[in-house]
């Protein structure tokens, strides 16, 4: 009598300890697919990208942005910034460049891209003095964790003369006309662009005193 009614009970405990050693085992494999900056940085390292067949090369290249797009705005940035997102590009050909940037662009840039075109010139500069500021931040704090040389952090994040261009001829008109390898310079500003534009940010101005 007492072992029938021990007996529910001592299923219930069983099951239940089923459920958890599934939870633990599904939770580690989650953590093990997990991608992160390091995986990425290691994934471009371990293959040598030039001696790949065309084949492998488009399935390479699509793994990388797959990788990237699975990244946070601020993981994904870090790899741009370091230019491990880019390691492989010097060696693509233009068509692969160009499928590269299209499927590594921030979803909804091209709205982005129509935003900007509406606003007046002096917000225009605003928005770009932003995203710029943003960029140079992330990348001092990267210096500042070991992630990048610290000789990088008074470089330019991006050029005089292309925020020059963005602002003075429109973002749409100059992207459309740019290179792959001046698109995949803009590649990270156009991120942080999106992103103070979401927020309101740049649009809010400055402090008054």
């Amino acid at each position: 009598m007492f072992h029938q009614r021990q007996r529910p009970i001592l299923l219930a405990a069983a099951a239940l300890g089923l459920i958890w050693l599934v939870a633990f085992a599904g939770y580690q494999l989650a953590q093990n697919v997990k991608v992160t900056p390091d995986k990425v940085r290691a994934y471009t390292a371990a293959l040598d990208f030039s001696h790949l067949s065309a084949a492998d090369r488009a399935a390479a290249i699509q793994k990388l942005a797959a990788m990237l797009n699975a990244l946070t705005l601020e993981e994904r940035q870090s790899l741009r910034l370091d230019r491990t997102a880019y390691k492989w590009f010097a060696q693509m050909t233009e068509q692969e460049k160009s499928a590269f940037l299209e499927a590594t662009m921030p979803t909804g840039f091209k709205q982005t891209i129509t935003a900007f075109e509406n606003l007046p010139a002096d917000k225009r500069q605003r928005a770009v003095n932003q995203a710029v500021k943003q960029m140079k931040e992330a990348r001092e704090k990267m210096a500042a964790s070991g992630e990048m040389p610290p000789t990088g952090t008074n470089g330019v994040v991006l050029s005089q003369d292309l925020q020059d261009e963005v602002t003075k001829i429109g973002l749409q008109s100059f992207y459309s006309q740019s290179s792959a390898q001046t698109k995949a310079e803009l590649a990270p500003f156009l991120e942080e662009l999106q992103r103070s534009m979401e927020s309101g940010r740049m649009l809010r101005g400055p402090r008054q005193p």
